[in-house]
């Protein structure tokens, strides 16, 4: 009896504290339980548990291929993880903007690339396109196709770095060459025909200048060339071991270290070293003396001055009768290396001429195969530039 009359009174208690309890739980406001792990920092419950987690990355880690995990787990990586933990890595999104998506191109890594196309001495040929100068049937496949026919220059285009001026000229590099960079400048667009000192074309000229003291400060020698040069000979022999900065020139004076001569940077070769380097950086700050002025009319005016003694440059030019072009070049043949599409205007102009030295080349190259190699043969002259 007794303790039948304990169990009633322990009864009565419990029902008093849960009356006292949730009284005091109305008084104090509506009681939630805690957020489960997995819940939004302000979110309200199991109710509003998302159907999928969402995983923001940065754009670099996106080019890399990592993705950062939300646990601070290791991705996709097996440690024994429930079946519940598994499920949530699977249900992970990259969340970027759309118009990110479309846009992200991986960054390329200029050294990497300068280290697969140098040769054993850390030497690179280089030249630097628009879309304009790079469509199929144009400038490219011909500059291109000159190596093949050349003698001792097919080499040279395994060691061929091709910079883009932009996309279009970047893709079609892509797709007939391994070397290809995509010089970008945010805010401009140098796809069309880039006209002399005309739109863009002093900006382009001068960020391509930059763009060959960044090589040289990388530790790789360049031997630049415009993309209307046809090749025919090995340079490369024909450069004195010690040469530091040399140019083509429109007119040659006879002498390679006269500043008489009148300069081209179609074709200019650097050796990277510190004189070098410090003659570029003299070259870039010396264009706030000259407004206006593109890039080889300032060169020509401080190497006239005469190259700092401290920098300790040696700058010479090229002859005309080797590395010759349509204002001034060789007549023989049997010594020439290369044929810039020079003092000409008009792209049009320069592709009908330099189509006809090719051709005149390989006429050439057939005769010597064929053991005739008295008789006297040159360019055909005039064309609508070439004379």
């Amino acid at each position: 009896m007794k303790s039948a009359t304990s169990l009633l009174l322990g009864a009565a208690l419990a029902t008093a504290c849960f009356l006292l309890y949730t009284s005091v739980g109305r008084d104090l406001g509506a009681w939630s339980p805690p957020a489960p792990r997995w819940a939004p920092e302000n979110g309200g419950g199991g109710a509003d548990r998302p159907k999928q987690e969402l995983v923001v990355v940065k754009e670099e880690e996106v080019s890399r291929g990592v993705v950062a995990s939300s646990d601070g787990g290791g991705g996709g990586r097996d440690d024994g993880s429930s079946s519940e933990q598994k499920g949530r890595q699977q249900r992970r999104q990259i969340v970027m903007p759309a118009n990110k998506q479309l846009q992200h191109d991986k960054p390329q890594d200029l050294a990497d690339l300068l280290r697969r196309a140098a040769n054993a001495d850390r030497t690179v040929l280089m030249t630097a396109l628009n879309e304009a100068w790079a469509a199929p049937g144009s400038f490219l496949d011909l500059f291109l196709e000159s190596f093949k026919h050349g003698e001792n220059t097919a080499y040279l285009v395994n060691h061929l770095l091709i910079v883009a001026m932009d996309k279009k000229a970047f893709d079609r590099c892509n797709a007939v060459h391994p070397f290809c960079y995509w010089f970008r400048v945010e805010g401009m667009d140098f796809a069309a025909e880039q006209k002399y000192m005309k739109g863009d074309y002093l900006e382009m000229m001068w960020k391509r200048n930059r763009f060959q003291q960044t090589i040289l400060e990388l530790g790789y020698t360049f031997l630049f060339t415009d993309v209307d040069i046809l090749w025919f000979r090995d340079p490369f022999p024909r450069m004195s071991p010690a040469a530091q900065v040399v140019m083509s020139s429109d007119f040659f004076v006879g002498d390679p270290d006269s500043p008489g001569n009148y300069p081209n940077g179609g074709l200019l070769y650097v050796r990277s070293c510190a004189s070098s380097i410090g003659f570029y950086e003299h070259w870039q700050a010396s264009r706030a003396r000259f407004p206006g002025m593109h890039e080889q009319y300032v060169f020509d005016k401080i190497v006239k001055e005469g190259v700092p003694g401290r920098l300790g440059t040696k700058v010479q030019f090229l002859d005309t009768g080797r590395f010759g072009g349509f204002c001034q070049h060789g007549k023989d043949l049997g010594k020439i290396v290369t044929m810039h599409a020079n003092c000409c205007v008009g792209l049009e102009n320069k592709l009908f001429d330099l189509k006809n030295v090719l051709e005149d080349w390989k006429i050439y190259k057939r005769r010597v195969a064929a053991g005739n190699t008295t008789e006297y043969f040159s360019w055909r002259v005039p064309g609508r530039c070439i004379h």
